[in-house]
Formats: C-alpha cells, sequence, structure tokens
C-alpha cells in the first residue's frame, strides 16, 4: 500500500467547515490500512508536512496524493501531474474537468453520478460519510419540540417558518458553535434543514449533508430540503419530510403533527438506513478501494498507456457530426 498525502489548506478554525472533519475523520479511517498524513499547501503548520517541500522529495514520487479541497483543486492538480493523485469528492458543481489518469472517488451517488457523466473515463468510486457512533437514539424525553440550525438556512426557514412555529411550539435554533449535536439532536422531536437556497448562491452542490443523517440516527423526525447529496438516503414520506411542501401553513400543519405524533420511522429501518455510513463499512469499502488504487498505479509505472480519447467540447462536437451526417446519408440513400 503506498503513503496517502490528503492534501488540506489548512487545518486551523481559519478553515473549519463540515468538509475539512469529514475528510479528516477519512484519514483517521486511512490510517487503520495505511501509512496516511495530513499535508498542507496554503499554511505552513507545526509538525504538518507543506506541499512545497514535500513534492521536492523521493517519497512523494511513491506517494498517492488525496485532493479533496474543490475550490483548489482546478489548481492542485496540474502541479501533480506526475504525480499519482486521486480526487475525494464531496460537493458538485465546481466546473472543472479532471484528467482520466486521476481516480475519483465520491462521497455520495448524487455526486458519482456528476463525475460519471463529467469523466467518464477515469476510475470512479463511491465512500460515504461516516455517521459516528454517538448519534444514536438514547431514549430520553425531548424537551425540544423543533430544532434548526441556523447556518446554510434558508430565508424561507428562519424568517417565515420559524415566526409562524414559534407561536404553536417550542423552537430551538442554533446560532453558533455547538460541541455536542448527538445531545441536542436526542432533545428534539423535530429537525428542520433547508440547505438548498445556500447551496444554489454557492453555484456548488450538497456534497453529503451529514446533519438530517445524524438526526435520523438520534431519533428525530426531518423536514429537510432534497438536495445533493441529501437524495442519496432521504425519502419523504417513508424516513423524513420534504420541506418547503408548497405553503407555510401547509409546513406548519405537517410539522406541528410531526411534533404531536412522535418518530414515525422504525428503529429497525434506521437501522438498516444507517448501516451503510456506520465505520466498519466504509473500512471495508476502503480497503477494497485502496487495493484497486494501488494496482492502478502500478499499472500505470510498469508499461506505458494509451489513454481513451476525452470528451471534450471538439469530440462531442466531432460526434454530433457523425451522427447529423449518418442521418442525412440514411435519407439521402433512401430518395
Amino acid at each position: 500500500m503506498r503513503q496517502l498525502y490528503f492534501l488540506l489548506p489548512g487545518t486551523t478554525k481559519k478553515f473549519a467547515c463540515g468538509g475539512l472533519w469529514a475528510e479528516l475523520k477519512t484519514l483517521e479511517m486511512a490510517k487503520e490500512l495505511c501509512p496516511a498524513a495530513v499535508v498542507t499547501y496554503r499554511q505552513r503548520e507545526p509538525d504538518i508536512l507543506f506541499l512545497d517541500d514535500l513534492l521536492k522529495t523521493e517519497a512523494a514520487h511513491r506517494a498517492i496524493f488525496v485532493l479533496c479541497w474543490g475550490f483548489d483543486v482546478a489548481k492542485l492538480a496540474p502541479r501533480l501531474k506526475n504525480f499519482h493523485a486521486i480526487y475525494h469528492a464531496h460537493s458538485s458543481g465546481y466546473g472543472f474537468s479532471l484528467p482520466a489518469q486521476v481516480p475519483i472517488v465520491t462521497v455520495s451517488r448524487n455526486t458519482l453520478g456528476y463525475w460519471g457523466q463529467r469523466s467518464p473515463h477515469a476510475l470512479l468510486y463511491y465512500l460515504p460519510n461516516e455517521i459516528s457512533p454517538q448519534f444514536r437514539n438514547v431514549h430520553q424525553p425531548r424537551d425540544i419540540d423543533v430544532l434548526v440550525h441556523a447556518r446554510k438556512s434558508s430565508q424561507y426557514l428562519l424568517q417565515e417558518l420559524v415566526p409562524a412555529l414559534e407561536q404553536h411550539c417550542n423552537v430551538f435554533v442554533v446560532r453558533g458553535f455547538i460541541e455536542d449535536f448527538a445531545a441536542l439532536f436526542n432533545r428534539a422531536k423535530v429537525y428542520l434543514y433547508d440547505s438548498a437556497e445556500y447551496w444554489a448562491l454557492q453555484k456548488v452542490s450538497e456534497g453529503f449533508g451529514l446533519q438530517p443523517l445524524e438526526a435520523i440516527a438520534c431519533g428525530c423526525e426531518v423536514f429537510s430540503s432534497v438536495n445533493g447529496g441529501l437524495s442519496d438516503y432521504l425519502d419523504p414520506g417513508f424516513n423524513s419530510q420534504k420541506i418547503a411542501g408548497y405553503s407555510v401553513e401547509y409546513d406548519v400543519q405537517r410539522i406541528l403533527k410531526a411534533v404531536q405524533g412522535g418518530q414515525t420511522v422504525s428503529e429497525s429501518a434506521v437501522h438498516q438506513l444507517l448501516s451503510e455510513y456506520r465505520r466498519e463499512n466504509i473500512l471495508v469499502r476502503l480497503m477494497a478501494i485502496l487495493q484497486d488504487l494501488n494496482g492502478f498505479f502500478d499499472a500505470m509505472e510498469k508499461e506505458p498507456q494509451t489513454a481513451i480519447a476525452p470528451l471534450t467540447p471538439f469530440r462531442l462536437w466531432q460526434l454530433r457530426t457523425q451522427t447529423l451526417w449518418q442521418k442525412v446519408r440514411k435519407r439521402l440513400l433512401k430518395a
């Protein structure tokens, strides 16, 4: 197994976000299977490798670099064209393309489909994010009727739906950092999440959407948007409900019914849903992916490879022209 170098702009508070925590979790799992380490490239940090220094060493040529920070991948990939690199894709929609020699590992099937269309000749894999063991239903009394996390929430949710709900029930809006979200989910009956507007403004997709799945794991009834990676696991009407359902009045009616009725998803259904996202399953998948990747890079080193012609705009124009000519030719032959 080759050494894995996970490329991050930095690991300090400046870069703190769900994507960073998810990548560091993946790094910790990878360490159970092969040598793995963080490498920063925007800022130097104590006791952490820096990319500019690492690329000057022999170790860099024997390793696999893991790209993950979507906004930086387009700049980093050309720097690593003479090294082995993969892209660990969270969100989609950044607009860049990658050469076929860069395999892509996606955290959602939604993102997998995006890269299946955009990079059809690259190796593609699916490796979901982990739902940590602390996210589970502890069966305690729930004193919060409706829980909302302000970050990434739509204006509709915060400015229309929440005020309407506050007239009927106990609504708790999180506006700052929460250290133990599992404990908070276990206090709530209903969790609301509406990120479609936020990601539309960012012009990229919801890569995975950990919080609705974590809330389900803790026994909450979830009302959520179903954009991007959320569509991997949310099944409106069965394990969740679609938020922003036509009108404020109808949303309020459905949410209050859930507050009064409790969780409608059985524990066995929750367990079945979560099994795909628990550590033991992800480790098995990660081992299989790493073995495949090492085999791929071994093959590239041993003998010259002839890359399949990429689907560039010019290639697509050629194919459309050929198809059009074939149709015209058939009509001329029938005439």
